[in-house]
Formats: C-alpha cells, sequence, structure tokens
C-alpha cells in the first residue's frame, strides 16, 4: 500500500510539473520571439531545469504553484532572464540558484505580502556570461583565488609591452584579490585583478537597498514623509552609509548595529567567505566589455546582476498606473429639448432687426467722395498766385 502511494505521489509530482512547462515554455519562447531571440534547445534546457530548481525551493517553503500569494509575473521574468542569458541551474559548479522571498507591496493603498522568487547568478554563472557574450573575449581561463601568505607579483608594463603576473600559492590565509586571465581572439592574454577591500563598495550598495523602505521610526512609511522627515531619514541613512565606509568591509559586517540592515547571506560566518570572493568575481566580471547583441538581453542582464535597477524597477511596476488623474472639465450649458451641448464660443448669434441694419444707400453716400468738389480745388489750386519775395 505505501508503494501505491510513493507511486501516486510520483505520478502526482511529475504531472504537476508538466503543467508548469507546458504553461511557461509556451509563453517563455513567445516573449523572446516577440524580441527578436529565437529560443535554442539549450535555453530550453535552462528554462527546464531552472523550473525544477523554482519548485525545490517552493516546496522547502511548503508553498504550491497556485498558491495565492506567489507572484507569478515575478518566476515569469525570472524564467526569461534564464532563457535569454543562458544560465543553466543544474550546472555544477552553480551558474544561478533561486530563494524565497517575503516582499510587503502596496494594493488599493493597503499593504499585502506577496511571496516572490528571487533569482541570483553565482560566480560561474557570470563567467558563462562573460564567455558567451564577452567582446573579443575567447576563453575565460581558471581565476586565481589569491590568499594572504600567497607569493605575488603584480603585472608590469613598459609600454606596450605586458610583464604578466606572478604567483605562487600556499593556500594559506584568507582572499585577498581574485585574478582573471582572459585570453582575447587575437591570442594576447588580459589579466583583470579585484582586491578584497574593494568590496566594501558593494556592502555599502547592500546596505543602501535595504534602506531603501527604511524610516528609523521618523515616519510611518517613506510615501507619507513630509519634506521635513525626509531631510532626517536621508541623513540618518547616510550616517549609517559613512559608517560603514569608515569602518571597511570586516568591522562593518562584525558590527552587531548594522546587522539590522545586512542580510544573513554577508554576515553569518559559514557564508561570509563566499559572499566575498564572489562579489570579487562579479567586480572583474561586470566590467569587462560585452556584445549582447539584443537589447531585451542586454536588460535583462542588467537587471540580474544589478540589485539598485531590479529594485528601480520593481518599484516602478507596483506603483506604475497608480494615481487617478482627475481632470477639471469646464461646465456646458445642455439644451434640455435637444440635448446639444451649447459652449460659449459657439453660441448663435442673434440677429439684428432691421433697424439695427444700416442703409446701404447712405454708407454709399459716405463712402463716395464728392466729384465735383474735388475738381473744384484742384482748380483753386492751379490758379493760386505766389507772391515774389521782393
Amino acid at each position: 500500500m505505501s508503494n501505491q502511494n510513493q507511486v501516486a505521489e510520483k505520478q502526482e509530482f511529475s504531472t504537476m510539473l508538466t503543467k508548469v512547462n507546458n504553461t511557461y515554455f509556451p509563453m517563455i519562447e513567445r516573449q523572446l520571439v516577440n524580441n527578436g531571440l529565437e529560443m535554442d534547445e539549450y535555453s530550453k534546457r535552462c528554462v527546464l531545469s531552472a523550473i525544477t530548481s523554482i519548485n525545490d525551493a517552493l516546496d522547502k517553503q511548503g508553498i504550491t504553484w497556485n498558491h495565492p500569494q506567489l507572484d507569478q509575473s515575478n518566476i515569469t521574468q525570472n524564467l526569461l532572464q534564464i532563457a535569454s542569458l543562458k544560465l543553466n541551474a543544474a550546472a555544477s559548479p552553480n551558474e544561478v540558484y533561486f530563494q524565497v522571498r517575503n516582499v510587503k507591496r502596496k494594493v488599493n493603498g493597503k499593504d499585502e505580502w506577496k511571496k516572490q522568487i528571487e533569482m541570483g547568478i553565482e560566480g560561474d554563472g557570470n563567467d558563462a556570461i562573460l564567455s558567451r557574450f564577452g567582446r573579443n573575449v575567447d576563453q575565460v581561463m581558471q581565476h586565481w583565488l589569491v590568499r594572504e601568505e600567497d607569493g605575488f607579483t603584480y603585472p608590469g608594463f613598459n609600454g606596450l609591452e605586458m610583464t604578466p603576473p606572478t604567483w605562487q600559492p600556499t593556500g594559506k590565509g584568507e582572499v585577498i584579490r581574485v585574478v582573471y586571465p582572459i585570453k582575447k581572439k587575437d591570442g594576447t592574454i588580459d589579466f583583470h585583478i579585484a582586491e578584497r577591500e574593494d568590496v566594501v563598495k558593494n556592502l555599502i550598495a547592500h546596505i543602501n537597498n535595504n534602506l531603501m523602505n527604511e524610516t528609523f521610526g521618523i515616519a510611518k512609511d517613506r510615501y507619507n514623509a513630509t519634506p521635513d522627515q525626509k531631510k532626517k531619514i536621508a541623513a540618518k541613512k547616510q550616517e549609517i552609509l559613512n559608517k560603514v565606509k569608515s569602518q571597511g568591509l570586516m568591522k562593518s559586517l562584525d558590527d552587531s548595529e548594522l546587522h539590522t540592515y545586512i542580510s544573513p547571506a554577508w554576515r553569518d560566518p559559514q557564508s561570509r567567505e563566499s559572499m566575498i570572493i564572489r562579489k570579487m568575481r562579479n567586480n572583474i566580471v561586470k566590467k569587462i566589455p560585452k556584445d549582447f547583441g539584443n537589447a531585451f538581453v542586454s536588460t535583462n542582464y542588467d537587471e540580474a546582476t544589478d540589485e539598485t535597477q531590479r529594485q528601480a524597477r520593481k518599484e516602478i511596476n507596483d506603483n506604475a498606473n497608480s494615481e487617478v488623474l482627475d481632470f477639471d472639465q469646464p461646465e456646458r450649458k445642455v439644451d434640455q429639448e435637444t440635448g446639444e451641448i451649447e459652449d460659449a464660443e459657439y453660441s448663435e448669434v442673434q440677429e439684428d432687426t432691421s433697424e439695427q441694419q444700416p442703409d446701404v444707400d447712405d454708407n454709399k453716400k459716405g463712402d463716395q467722395p464728392d466729384v465735383n468738389q474735388v475738381i473744384e480745388d484742384m482748380e483753386k489750386k492751379e490758379t493760386q498766385q505766389v507772391e515774389a519775395p521782393f
């Protein structure tokens, strides 16, 4: 009996995923075609792997695909990014991950909680994007993780000639820099380097995003804050960001006062080092020029990798067309009998009576000059004699 139940559960699970695939696949493919892209076999495989990973994330939270609080549009956007960037959730090492987040949104002026699927690109996912879309990139070679006690020399330049860097790994100490050797299509090799301390900029951006809706008790929320309250909130936010900048990366991560604004992936010891290494890798890969060949793919990449832009787009989508524009219409008189609208500028002009109308003959007399009088005046001028001055 138990075996039959297990078989039934597997069939139900398989049927559910099949329905999900049949629902999303045509929609994703149609939107890609509308944006000038073709959904090849590898893109389909990536979408299928993403749906399976999303299903695992939902299953861990006890959420089904038809849950009323699940944001379906958010899932569609994630799958579009997966298909256009060709990120494989089943690859090893991981290229992308999914997790469920509770997000508060305003609907008709009321706060409602929605469950959203958050997609994050792992370090190897950025490497895959660079290999596929990097401008003049022939091969992304294995990156170097340079530790504190490793021997390392920076590259040198003599005009256009470059002396490559050297690295003697020892495996001891924290990773203090990441080096990416990138082979170009002309055969040359570029070395891109990211330093550990520069990750503090990523932490500042992360905290700044988490402070977006923070009011510090000064106002009920940022939407209802007065101009004076907004200034106080902005000053408080700037104070926190300046503190992170002055303390540096590690002290800020250990500062208990800042833990409210830092996610566990950053501050927890078991994941902190992986996060820092991933950010160093991302800082290198992001600044290498890419040619996506399509504006839709470029936009998806920006939203998938730039947390600030993703938050801005989300806020725009949440608040778009939420304000009702009410234009004052001028009052118009309506004829009760005919139902016609009488506008002042087109009001009917009353006809003048015969007494008010001017006499045509009188007009002609007034307008026509007296010819005889004119001739007489001309003759007088001709006969006038001018007295001599002597």
